[in-house]
């Protein structure tokens, strides 16, 4: 039976929700974010606005929460000519793919989070990926997904589980797991006491705005990532 796990956190809609769904499941949950020469420290700022939210929200949580770990994954902003590494448009590629794809990034985050875990004796590693809302990068998909836990695990010698919560569902139904799960640890505040944390603290704008405030957060409202937040707490609140 597992009983512990690490949330790769960057402190966005997504991780935050994962991080909800980690804490609902494990007696013991610590949580990882990476430097990776993004252009937006905003949400390395973020995540711990959001660590400190849940702890004061759900005292219940709080006592699971362990260790946060910041890890420097530069090499990628070193290697990767993308808009997320630098202060480029946010355009489709001849490839198909949006130029917010860094490659390899993923893998890369996977396989520290894997090496983290066995230093810490964590048997499940948490992450938000998904192939309903995404935008097509096939570090994001399911077979990548178990793909990776085979390898990690066999190259680890140690089984490890890569558990990906939100992998067939889409922003809104992403909105209604928040919903759910601060349900689950907080029945008096009927549920929005978590999608309110992360309404108010998470960040998921690829341009790290934090000036605009909307009904699903703050966000410049223009971006793939803001449009897609922005679209399935729509649908969410008009169901």
């Amino acid at each position: 039976m597992h009983t512990s796990a690490l949330v790769l956190f960057s402190g966005g809609q997504d991780s935050t929700t994962c991080l909800a769904h980690a804490l609902n499941r494990y007696e013991r949950v610590e949580t990882l974010a990476f430097d990776y020469g993004q252009r937006h420290k905003v949400e390395l700022d973020a995540r711990l606005n959001v660590l400190a939210a849940i702890k004061s929200r759900f005292p219940q949580w709080a006592t699971k929460m362990g260790e946060d770990h910041l890890l420097d994954a530069g090499i990628l902003g070193q290697i990767s000519e993308t808009s997320l590494t630098r202060d480029t448009a946010i355009v489709m590629e001849t490839s198909g793919l949006p130029n917010t794809f860094v490659p390899g990034r993923n893998l890369l985050f996977l396989t520290l989070a894997a090496a983290l875990a066995y230093r810490r004796g964590l048997q499940v590693i948490v992450t938000g990926v998904c192939e309903t809302d995404f935008s097509g990068y096939p570090d994001c998909r399911d077979d990548t997904m178990k793909a990776m836990q085979v390898a990690l695990s066999l190259g680890m010698d140690r089984r490890l589980l890569i558990e990906t919560p939100l992998m067939w569902i889409d922003k809104a139904q992403t909105w209604q797991l928040a919903h759910d799960l601060g349900q689950k640890a907080d029945a008096d505040g009927g549920g929005q006491a978590l999608v309110d944390v992360i309404v108010e603290h998470s960040h998921t704008c690829y341009l790290g705005e934090r000036t605009q405030r909307h009904d699903w957060g703050y966000g410049c409202g223009q971006c793939p990532a803001c449009q897609l937040r922005a679209a399935g707490f729509g649908r969410w609140t008009s169901r």
